[in-house]
């Protein structure tokens, strides 16, 4: 009875143990999965390299603008994704006011703006836009323009025509911050949520001109709705396009490793081809804004 007594008892220790390793075992694995977990989610190294491009843009043609169907294209558009690809991410638009977008970076609702976005150029405060974002390699040449009523063509010779003119110009852009300058005190800046708005304020009557970037008055003025607007004869100074990012972050690196890629393959001048862009197509590796 006492061996019997024993035996048990030994049985119900030897049982005890085992049930504490297995216990033991399971919360290590809970931890390392739980460290995994940790790894690829908010807190880990691998967490901090994001998977998605999300790109700020604009209705801006031919760089971003909707199709028939509603699908973002445009160059830039076709470019960012041709760049996600590379770096296998996935690629979304995220549709912003431009007078918004350091805001927008800021708050991650984007992570980087990709709109033909004027790198070499300063804020109407007088902010180089390099001190606010990181600026990848510039690859698309640009300078911005005057858009006139073309009966009224004649008014507009050169920069001092446009002293006292209301002028509309896209809200935070770089045409806004000329057109401040241009137009004076005496003058008046209407700033739009996107550029093409300010072809509507032209046709209108509305203000005097508009000061918007030449690649897209090529596109717009003196065609369909637009027919009756042209281009200023007036040469300003010229621009370089790159993507912002936030500042201090690696994203900037990769994205220029990608583009120097598709340059150098020949993928980005196809794409320029297609868009009517080849003549204004320049990377320049050097360019630091």
């Amino acid at each position: 009875m006492k061996k019997t007594m024993m035996r048990t008892i030994a049985l119900t220790l030897l049982a005890c143990m085992a049930l504490v390793l297995v216990s033991c075992g399971s919360g290590g694995s809970g931890s390392s999965g739980s460290g995994a977990s940790s790894s690829t989610g908010g807190s880990g190294t691998a967490s901090s390299a994001p998977t998605k491009l999300i790109c700020g843009v604009t209705d801006f043609e031919p760089m971003n603008f909707r199709d028939a169907s509603g699908k973002w294209t445009g160059f830039d558009t076709d470019l960012a994704e041709l760049v996600g690809k590379k770096l296998n991410m996935t690629v979304e638009f995220q549709e912003i006011e431009w007078g918004s977008k350091y805001q927008e970076l800021e708050a991650g609702t984007i992570n980087c703006i990709w709109n033909g976005f004027t790198a070499n150029a300063s804020e109407s405060d007088g902010t180089k836009r390099s001190d606010l974002v990181d600026f990848s390699y510039s690859y698309l040449l640009n300078q911005q323009c005057v858009v006139v009523k073309s009966d009224r063509s004649g008014e507009f010779k050169g920069e001092g025509d446009l002293a006292g003119k209301t002028a509309a110009a896209e809200a935070g852009s770089a045409g806004e911050s000329f057109a401040a300058e241009a137009v004076g005190s005496s003058g008046k800046v209407i700033g739009t949520a996107a550029q093409i708005n300010t072809f509507i304020e032209v046709k209108s009557g509305a203000v005097d001109c508009a000061v918007v970037d030449i690649l897209l008055a090529q596109r717009l003025a003196g065609s369909g709705d637009y027919a009756d607007l042209v281009i200023a004869d007036i040469d300003l100074e010229s621009e370089v396009y790159a993507v912002g990012f936030k500042k201090g972050g690696d994203l900037r690196d990769k994205v220029n490793g990608a583009l120097k890629a598709l340059y150098d393959d020949g993928t980005m001048m196809s794409l320029a081809e297609e868009y009517g862009l080849e003549n204004t197509l320049d990377l320049d590796t050097s360019f630091k804004g």
